[in-house]
């Protein structure tokens, strides 16, 4: 058997409290409208912004919700449902509206990335999905997006198919590390999924499967001619670079050019500057030097300060499991209901009423959010919620990951220059409550005391 998820099955990816949640609003007639917030509550301890990712799947997901039979027997044989309520879910989709935070875009903490409103039972069905698609994408682009600030104007590719946990998450990393800046990736069915350029170059047992390092290079170049990268750290480094550069002058002879050579292992910093040499000795200026090996984006920040003369960088582990913050705290939670906004006291984890609005104000040398109730006029500021779906289905096309990829690009360079150090956190962005939200916020406070 091949046990994946898919989209027969995918409506039991979820965690089985929603589901017996579900089935006691059943049992207690309860399904009338609710709506929740999808948000982060606090950023980790090295980041100052966000960049959203992953609301494509997660509309699809909305849209194509159905219990098939199969999954409805698996339930049965739980022995926790009655028959009324699996009839029930044999009938459920999702037939509720979607507000979102575009992806692409940066946000902050306690800001909602998403708003469900639903009845009740789909709006709580769909939690844990919700969770875990945008979260963990949001995760990967934030920490993409600060491999693109260290590198400038150079490149990186996501290498780090290997090492995401699992196979979906090798996907959704591919996709989330180019919107926010990766030129490529390695994973090939990323490629073909979302369009992303793959790119790649040769392990070190390629290498030693030939009789020598130059045989292995000349076969290479043969094979793939100007796309050829040379990985030359199997042996010793400067002579893996003296053979590439034996290999690309036989090329060039030929009429083609090679591309460049990767080092993936020893100090990068030496030994780049020495295999730049060998190269531009032999008159191939225009051979790249890509770095890889366990990079993120305090070592590339730390390379380029030094002025070691990289190209480009492959970043795997790192980037793919977001190394130094790999989850991110995301919470949903009800906002409103049939009885009028809801708010949660839990200490260190208290939320925020009514459905809600963000405007992200530029003026005057200030930058700030303004989090308001959705029937604010607030003049001068960007709304970022968008109405992504009704009654159940997407309003519009899905957007090119070239536009997405864009927006990414000009929310960053948007954003106060503070806010892209690497090193700890600085003064976080101001993410501020109208009047009147704060209003409703002290007197619902003050209403349960």
């Amino acid at each position: 058997m091949n046990e994946w998820v898919d989209d027969r099955n995918v409506a039991l990816l979820t965690d089985l409290y929603e589901l017996t949640m579900a089935a006691s609003y059943f049992e207690n007639g309860m399904n009338g409208p609710a709506t929740f917030d999808l948000s982060i509550r606090e950023l980790p301890e090295q980041r100052n912004f966000l960049v959203v990712c992953g609301l494509e799947q997660a509309l699809g997901y909305l849209e194509d919700l159905r219990f098939e039979d199969d999954s409805l027997s698996y339930l049965r044989s739980l022995g926790l449902f009655t028959d009324e309520f699996l009839s029930f879910l044999g009938g459920l989709s999702f037939t509720g509206k979607i507000w979102a935070v575009p992806e692409g875009e940066t946000v902050f903490a306690s800001e909602p990335l998403i708003r469900v409103t639903a009845p009740i039972i789909e709006a709580q069905i769909v939690e844990s999905f919700l969770m875990n698609c945008i979260t963990f994408q949001t995760m990967v682009a934030s920490k993409a997006a600060r491999v693109a600030v260290a590198c400038g104007d150079r490149q990186f590719v996501d290498y780090s198919l290997r090492r995401d946990h699992g196979a979906d998450a090798g996907l959704k990393a591919a996709r989330a590390s180019f919107i926010a800046g990766a030129s490529a990736t390695s994973n090939v069915l990323a490629g073909k999924l979302y369009g992303i350029p793959v790119s790649g170059t040769m392990a070190h047992s390629y290498v030693m499967a030939f009789e020598s390092e130059i045989s292995a290079f000349r076969a290479y170049a043969r094979a793939f001619g100007d796309r050829t990268i040379l990985l030359i750290d199997t042996f010793d480094v400067e002579d893996g670079g003296r053979n590439a550069a034996i290999v690309a002058k036989e090329t060039e002879a030929r009429g083609t050019r090679i591309k460049g050579v990767r080092i993936d292992s020893g100090d990068l910093a030496s030994l780049t500057r020495s295999v730049r040499k060998i190269l531009d000795e032999a008159g191939l200026d225009y051979m790249q030097i890509v770095l890889s090996g366990d990079l993120d984006e305090f070592h590339i920040r730390r390379l380029l300060d030094a002025g070691v003369p990289a190209d480009a960088f492959g970043i795997g582990t790192q980037l793919g499991t977001s190394g130094d913050a790999p989850s991110l705290g995301g919470a949903y939670k009800l906002v409103e209901d049939e009885r009028g906004p809801r708010i949660k006291l839990s200490t260190g984890k208290a939320t925020t009423p009514g459905r809600k609005q963000i405007y992200r104000f530029s003026r005057g040398g200030e930058s700030y959010d303004l989090i308001t109730l959705e029937d604010e006029d607030v003049p001068g500021g960007r709304p970022l919620l968008e109405k992504v779906m009704e009654d159940g289905n997407a309003v519009r096309p899905s957007e090119p990951l070239a536009e997405l990829r864009e927006r990414c690009k000009r929310a960053i360079s948007s954003l106060p220059r503070e806010l892209l150090s690497l090193e700890g956190k600085q003064d976080p962005y101001p993410v501020r409550l109208s009047d009147r939200l704060q209003g409703l916020v002290d007197a619902m406070h003050g209403s349960s005391r």
